[in-house]
């Protein structure tokens, strides 16, 4: 038995950014991918997963007790398919800012809650904020705060645009280019990152006046920009907003951005030839690439491995 498939998603503007209401821009990545399956696996993969599955359980549970309005599940089939050895078959990286947990989530939800909102209805904005709500709950069990919004796409499938925390549409993208030589891609920087002690950090930076300032003026600034920019195919506006979203990330972000790292990324702010900004939160995993002109990316990069998301 094998679950139907859940992409991984990639945030392309808005990390950390939406926990200040900036504007954010979520689209699903169809190159990673999990599924519930339960076939009596013995592999070690298998077996942690189920384990895993096994203290999700609980705390759904917990979570259905305490919030019966929210959401409820069938309880006891979970509980028996998951003492059965289902786990979650992934090939989505974790820790790399490409919504590992959040794939999970949308599954088990897909499966097994009731009353459930499906994509094929008319999904209201009041109900694309009853599933971000519902995901967020599910997700905290992961990684302690969760916007709920990588289940939410991994689950639609289809690109969210977020306006504020109260105010999120499914949006539509420009078409890609295939033959088009500007790209966004992602760098693999080699190193898992986790996303609590990320969190922690910024929200430790929060009680620093300088900083809300920063975020407020130039980080939610520029990325408000650059959701504007991306939308209407305006890429002039887009890279030369991302150069300076790119600057204000290495001026404030560095300890999300492992330190070997940090030489390139002012590479290509200085060279032009790509611009970096943190995939997710930070810390190891992926990082997002924003370029005019792919092949010179790829020639100033050729010691790292460029992963294509999108090309125009």
């Amino acid at each position: 038995m094998k679950g139907p498939l859940f992409y991984s998603k990639i945030l392309l503007f808005g990390e950390y950014g939406i926990i200040r209401d900036s504007k954010g821009l979520s689209i699903p990545y169809n190159f990673y991918n999990g599924a519930l399956k339960s076939d009596g696996s013995t592999a070690s993969e298998a077996i942690k997963s189920n384990g895993n599955l096994k203290r999700f359980v609980t705390y759904l549970t917990d979570l259905q007790k305490e919030q019966p309005e929210l959401v409820t599940f069938e309880l006891a089939t979970l509980e028996n398919d998951v003492a059965n050895g289902m786990y979650f078959d992934s090939s989505i990286p974790q820790g790399y800012g490409v919504g590992s947990s959040g794939a999970l989530v949308a599954a088990i939800y897909d499966k097994y809650a009731n009353n459930k909102i499906t994509v094929l209805e008319n999904l209201t904005r009041e109900k694309l904020l009853q599933l971000k709500n519902i995901f967020a709950q599910m997700e905290s069990f992961f990684h302690g705060k969760s916007s709920g919004l990588d289940p939410l796409n991994s689950y639609l499938s289809i690109p969210i645009l977020i306006n504020s925390k109260d105010n999120i549409e499914a949006t539509g993208i420009p078409t890609q280019s295939f033959d088009g030589k500007g790209a966004v891609f992602l760098l693999d920087s080699g190193i898992v990152g986790e996303t609590a002690p990320m969190v922690n950090i910024f929200m430790e930076n929060l009680k620093d006046k300088g900083f809300r300032t920063m975020l407020k003026n130039q980080f939610v600034k520029y990325t408000d920009a650059c959701v504007e920019n991306f939308l209407g195919g305006d890429m002039k506006s887009l890279f030369s907003n991302t150069k300076k979203l790119s600057k204000v990330v290495l001026n404030n972000f560095k300890p999300m951005i492992p330190e070997e790292f940090h030489g390139i990324w002012q590479k290509g702010i200085d060279t032009n030839d790509y611009y970096l900004k943190l995939c997710g939160s930070g810390g190891g995993g992926y990082i997002l690439g924003f370029t005019e002109d792919l092949e010179k990316a790829k020639m100033s990069l050729k010691d790292y491995k460029l992963e294509v998301v999108y090309q125009f």
